[in-house]
């Protein structure tokens, strides 16, 4: 990868650019001039979803920055409370309207249904919910479809039932939390994996290893967190409202971190960031 513009292949064929810029917890009033700004950065990826809140602030910026719509990425999701062919099917019309497109490149299941919650029904319900992508993928109207914080054995149970392979499986990633049997798992299926969160939280950028290993490369240790992730054929979605942080987020391509040092960084454990386990989430 030499830039922020430069694409992985997804399993059909299409490409997705390298850098995302996330919107989680965008508030809404700032949605429209962030996403704006990220797209003036050099942005052409833009992830966000029914959950956040703000895909109306996406969907303006997308179609009044005077770029052709077929030069953006746009990702969103399905939440949990729409679980199911028909509700999930109703919540794809919701986000386009919400977005004003006609398409999005990308849908994505938010969370997978577990067995805390749903016993044996959660097999059923997420083949159910993915039925319903695979609807919509086929009709054109999300030109890829895929998963967020799915495990292997979720996917596995999917593909019992699935017609179509998900393109992408959307987990938390970082240095400190780097689920490395997830990650392996989805490349060796040729499944691209997406990193939210790829920076944690205030604890990994201010530890002290990161910090240290930042400097040697003259980096901050935000950008030595997305080099990481890239590093290791993950798609970083960092996300700030700030255009400084936004533009400094983007400048990830003229270093590159020696493997004694992703070793290092490699072995950080339990640092920073939501570390939640699809398995034991109750929303």
């Amino acid at each position: 990868m030499r830039s922020i513009t430069d694409t992985f292949t997804l399993n059909n064929g299409l490409a997705i650019p390298c850098v995302g810029y996330g919107t989680f917890q965008t508030p809404v009033p700032e949605t429209k001039k962030a996403v704006r700004a990220a797209i003036a950065a050099g942005y052409r990826h833009i992830d966000t979803a029914a959950f956040y809140g703000n895909e109306a602030g996406v969907g303006q910026a997308v179609r009044e920055c005077g770029l052709p719509r077929e030069e953006l990425f746009v990702t969103s999701k399905v939440w949990n409370a729409d679980r199911g062919y028909e509700k999930t099917l109703a919540a794809f019309d919701r986000s386009l309207s919400e977005l004003g497109l006609d398409y999005v490149d990308l849908y994505l299941v938010h969370w997978p249904a577990n067995y805390l919650q749903f016993g044996r029904e959660a097999a059923r319900l997420n083949a159910e919910t993915w039925r319903a992508l695979e609807e919509v993928c086929r009709a054109g109207r999300a030109k890829s479809i895929g998963l967020s914080n799915f495990l292997p054995h979720h996917i596995d149970a999917l593909m019992q039932t699935a017609q179509i392979k998900p393109a992408v499986d959307q987990i938390e990633f970082h240095p400190g939390w780097n689920q490395r049997g997830v990650v392996r798992y989805c490349q060796d299926e040729g499944i691209v994996v997406e990193a939210w969160s790829p920076l944690g939280r205030r604890e990994v950028l201010a530890d002290e290893t990161l910090t240290a290993v930042a400097a040697k490369y003259g980096k901050s240790t935000a950008q030595l967190c997305l080099r990481w992730v890239l590093q290791h054929g993950v798609l970083p979605l960092p996300k700030s409202v700030t255009p400084a942080r936004i533009a400094a987020n983007t400048q990830l391509f003229d270093f590159e971190i020696d493997a004694e040092d992703m070793r290092t960084l490699d072995k950080l454990d339990l640092i920073g960031g939501q570390c939640a386990r699809p398995d034991d989430v109750e929303f």
